[in-house]
């Protein structure tokens, strides 16, 4: 291993890091990982993150999980990349975004992609995908309008925000919950399209195997 390894699964909420360590421009290594198969499940991941989710980041010895946490040390660790606003009341407002992200258009999400972790009663799945979509619905209105005034997250400047924003619109363009996003959120599709003129995105889109946003 080099002295840092990103551990992540293609498309997967671990895209943001991703995206950020190649931000960054610090070396380091990726492990990929297929979900369907069970590669979180196995001895030899579980060995890194015993909760066998992504994304996981292993830095000599030391291993940090969860989305929100990786993308505020990547930017801490790496303040030349300017990802991360300098005053307190700027990076309060970037960790609001992190937490609503990951408490709620995450677990939105998963309510339709994985009902099984909601109820043991598969009759009970139509309801709670149906109510997981509605609820990932309304929070994608308020990114909608959080995003109209046509910048980035925190407004003029780039964050760590951007990238993970950009996980949930793919997610909402997806299979499992298949919103037109260029007519539905035309600002949020704007903001998805000038992340895919970054070259860190591109890059990271093409080893992951992923469709930019058009």
């Amino acid at each position: 291993m080099t002295s840092r390894t990103l551990y992540y699964a293609p498309g997967a909420c671990s895209l943001a890091s991703h995206i950020v360590l190649e931000e960054i421009g610090a070396p380091y290594e990726t492990v990929r990982l297929d979900l369907a198969k069970g590669d979180q499940r196995a001895p030899e991941y579980l060995a890194v993150n015993e909760r066998g989710r992504v994304p996981a980041l292993y830095e000599d010895g030391w291993v940090l999980t969860e989305n929100a946490a990786i993308l505020r040390h990547l930017a801490r660790s790496h303040p030349q990349a300017a990802l991360l606003p300098e005053d307190p009341r700027g990076q309060a407002v970037a960790d609001e975004w992190m937490a609503w992200l990951s408490t709620g258009h995450h677990i939105a999400y998963a309510h339709v992609r994985r009902p099984e972790r909601y109820s043991a009663d598969e009759a009970a799945f139509p309801e709670i995908r149906a109510k997981g979509a509605d609820t990932f619905g309304d929070l994608c209105t308020m990114t909608e309008v959080r995003l109209s005034d046509g910048g980035w997250a925190l407004g003029e400047n780039y964050s760590v925000v951007d990238p993970y924003l950009l996980v949930f619109w793919i997610w909402a363009r997806g299979p499992f919950i298949g919103f037109d996003m260029p007519n539905q959120f035309p600002a949020w599709t704007a903001h998805a399209r000038r992340m895919a003129a970054r070259p860190a995105v591109q890059a990271v889109f093409a080893r992951e195997g992923l469709a930019l946003p058009a």
